[in-house]
């Protein structure tokens, strides 16, 4: 049987529920935000009309076209319907059609219930803000955890490390270089090029692409702006960079962490930690040596911390929780994760040697935060990358 996700049992309950809010499926390329939506119109217990935007044909017509349709299976018999529309980033100002469409049918009352995805955080959040503010609820869908690879593709740790949680991708492991060209071609490529590029005016789509590859295999480690612009041989400004690497993370592939202090002034202002959101980036994203990264102490070691920080990020997403790093002088913190009035600094014991008195340091500055070792005794890097372990009560 196909694996369901989490995520299903929830589209499949909001689709089944009274009309209330228009239904939000968002998250990165190729986590499986259509198929748990065909999963759930599998079970649904309401006729639908399901439809996919696309880049050249769709616009507001197009979306009045499909509602209408969808309206239509409404009759004496059938009092409620629903509507899915896929990849609605895809149609300029698709929110201010929605609004206007969904405030109709609440006007009527009518029971026409409204599903719709995207892959661009960006995009859809522009639209959310614009023209739909309280009629709508999100689902998130984050990039899958090592739990569900393990249940879903019997993934070892190691698979998942480097491997990481791309389901497409999965069925290709034993092919290596095939591998390489799905990720490249299959996720990198239309993240960058679909969702990326048209957020924003990006001058520079070259240096772009250029700041993934090289920011991806310096995933976990620090790097200052001017040191990544040296390495991207561009003369570009350090704003330039820093804007880019927030386009990056608002498509789910790679962020830049900033370093923690409650002084946000200096928090913006620091070099940025930088870190993908899914490890199979960093693997295809490292070159020759791609191969070393799960054998080499000092790679494996920055794959193992990456692996946490980006099960951090994602969970990030659904949790009311913020993701930092830290540093004064010598002493460093991988993770510092804020919730509320509550904070945790983490180290990731990996294999590779590096400064100790980091956590306690961090006790002398902030003596409230908790601190947290991943790797240790009381806490595999296994067992918290499958949830069994939780930071906060």
């Amino acid at each position: 049987m196909p694996y369901k996700r989490v995520i299903y049992n929830t589209i499949l309950n909001r689709m089944n529920e009274k009309r209330q809010f228009i239904q939000i499926v968002i998250g990165p390329r190729q986590t499986g935000k259509t198929t748990a939506v065909n999963q759930a119109l599998a079970e649904v217990n309401v006729p639908y009309l399901s439809v996919e935007a696309t880049k050249n044909e769709s616009n507001a017509d197009w979306i009045r076209a499909q509602w209408y349709q969808a309206r239509n299976l409404l009759n004496g018999h059938v009092k409620s319907a629903l509507l899915v529309i896929d990849e609605v980033q895809y149609v300029k100002n698709w929110s201010s059609v929605v609004k206007t469409l969904w405030d109709e049918d609440a006007a009527s009352g009518i029971d026409l219930r409204v599903v719709l995805t995207g892959s661009s955080a960006t995009l859809i959040q522009e639209g959310l803000e614009e023209s739909l503010a309280g009629r709508f609820e999100l689902i998130q869908s984050p990039h899958w955890s090592f739990k569900e690879c393990s249940e879903a593709f019997n993934y070892t740790l190691d698979d998942f490390l480097f491997f990481g949680g791309y389901p497409g991708a999965a069925p290709l492991k034993d092919d290596l270089p095939r591998w390489v060209r799905y990720m490249e071609k299959s996720v990198i490529e239309p993240s960058i090029v679909n969702d990326v590029l048209r957020m924003d005016d990006v001058r520079k789509p070259e240096l772009m692409r250029r700041l993934f590859y090289v920011g991806a295999a310096y995933s976990s480690q620090e790097i200052s702006y001017r040191k990544l612009l040296g390495q991207l041989d561009d003369r570009g400004n350090t704003a330039t960079i820093a804007h880019y690497l927030t386009l990056l993370g608002n498509a789910g592939i790679m962020s830049g962490l900033q370093k923690y202090d409650p002084k946000l002034l200096r928090e913006k202002s620091s070099s940025p930690r930088l870190l993908v959101h899914n490890t199979a980036l960093m693997s295809a994203a490292y070159g020759r040596r791609r191969k070393q990264l799960l054998n080499e102490p000092d790679l494996r070691g920055r794959l193992v911390e990456s692996a946490v920080g980006a099960y951090l990020l994602n969970q990030s997403y659904s949790e009311n929780i913020d993701v930092y790093w830290w540093r004064e002088g010598n002493s460093e913190v991988d993770y510092v994760v804020a919730c509320e009035d509550e904070v945790v600094a983490i180290e990731v014991k990996s294999g590779r040697v590096k400064p100790t008195q980091g956590l306690s340091d961090f006790i002398l500055t902030y003596p409230k935060a908790r601190t947290f070792v991943v790797g240790s005794p009381q806490c595999s890097v296994e067992d918290y990358l499958l949830g069994k372990v939780k930071l906060f009560a």
